[in-house]
């Protein structure tokens, strides 16, 4: 299973293709890629929009994941910023909705939880176990595409636990 993760923001969007090495003597996770959709602030939101599209679209297209886990919108003080969150996470969504490819939801505490063991961990804690459960040499570059991977690594996590359940096959 190859799973893209998206972490979704007005100025960053992260992304992170993680998948199960069912090679490996017992399964193991491992790194595909990673990175960030850097918007200009100085662009107008449209322009901002259809960035986000080309740019998760075309890592989409190299990367050729199964699914897409994107993270659950968060309740803001801020209304203005949790709808101009909310047109980042839609777009994200028809991006992968345009190339066929299944869209699943995660809480951040449940991301956390997956990852961390602790759904109030701090962006450091989720950067450091993502490096560690993937066995990489540094770090990601940023922040949210180490929050990418993590929304990756949880639906994994997540489904594998299905599959053990007898939930899902």
């Amino acid at each position: 299973m190859r799973v893209f993760g998206i972490d979704c923001g007005t100025e960053f969007t992260g992304y992170g293709v993680v998948e199960v090495d069912h090679e490996a003597r017992l399964p193991r996770l491992a790194h595909v890629a990673a990175g960030t959709v850097r918007l200009n602030k100085k662009h107008k939101t449209p322009m901002r929009l259809a960035q986000v599209f080309t740019e998760l679209t075309a890592a989409m297209e190299v990367h050729t994941p199964d699914v897409v886990a994107i993270e659950e919108v968060f309740f803001s003080a801020n209304a203005k910023s949790a709808l101009k969150l909310g047109q980042v996470r839609g777009v994200a969504m028809l991006a992968a909705a345009s190339m066929g490819l299944e869209v699943v939801e995660y809480a951040p505490l449940k991301i956390k939880s997956s990852v961390v063991g602790y759904g109030l961990a701090a962006k450091e804690q989720v950067q450091f176990m993502v490096t560690r459960l993937l066995e990489l040499e540094v770090a990601p570059d940023s922040a949210d595409a180490a929050d990418a991977l993590a929304i990756a690594i949880c639906h994994i996590h997540t489904a594998q636990t299905l599959m053990a359940q007898g939930a899902i096959r």
